[in-house]
């Protein structure tokens, strides 16, 4: 047997990835600042943001054993770090930045044990092909799906697929913001056999 896990997120997408799994969880709130750091890398920054939202949830646990999953995710544009747009018109401007490029994600994971403090975490890279795209095809795509809540302004899972050439990388559920490869290994690591 295996600690409780938790879940240090309240996003429906990484909850259903972790689903998949088959491993009983319980998703809370971390209550961070998710403000990045003068000159921080973007793999810098969704390392960090993991960690802080897994060791967030196990200050508040007291006593309670549990493993706790933080995931953090931003994209590389042009070198610049985005994150999700908030509005259907900064998804549009992401999108168009976005447009005939390469573009790489990097998703941070936590697996931090509150017992013993004990943490693993990595950031895992994976990269997007952008198709070149029209500003009505941008338009449409955006009023279709609402990726506001996204980093990157698509969703992978669904319809953004039509706007890529191409993915590359290790796993596809990084795309959508929870590495379970990655998380698979951290859990054998500390004995939790799947399935």
């Amino acid at each position: 047997m295996y600690p409780k896990l938790i879940l240090a997120s309240t996003s429906s997408y990484r909850a259903a990835l972790l689903s998949k799994l088959d491993i009983p969880f319980t998703a809370i709130a971390p209550n961070i600042d998710e403000t990045p750091f003068a000159s921080e890398s973007a793999e810098e920054l969704v390392k960090r943001l993991a960690y802080q939202k897994a060791k967030a949830i196990a200050s508040t646990l007291k006593d309670l054993d549990a493993w706790i999953i933080g995931s953090d995710q931003v994209c590389s544009i042009d070198g610049n770090i985005i994150g999700k747009p908030g509005t259907a018109e900064h998804a549009e401007q992401q999108l168009k930045q976005a447009s005939g490029k390469k573009i790489t994600f990097y998703t941070g994971l936590c697996l931090y044990d509150s017992k013993n403090h004990q943490s693993q975490l990595i950031a895992e890279p994976f990269s997007v092909y952008f198709r070149t795209l029209t500003d009505e095809q941008i338009h449409q795509y955006v009023l279709k799906e609402n990726p506001v809540d996204c980093a990157g302004s698509f969703k992978s899972e669904g319809l953004g697929i039509a706007l890529f050439e191409k993915l590359e990388g290790r796993d596809p559920n990084t795309l959508v913001g929870l590495p379970l490869i990655g998380l698979t290994d951290m859990l054998l690591n500390w004995g939790c056999a799947l399935p």
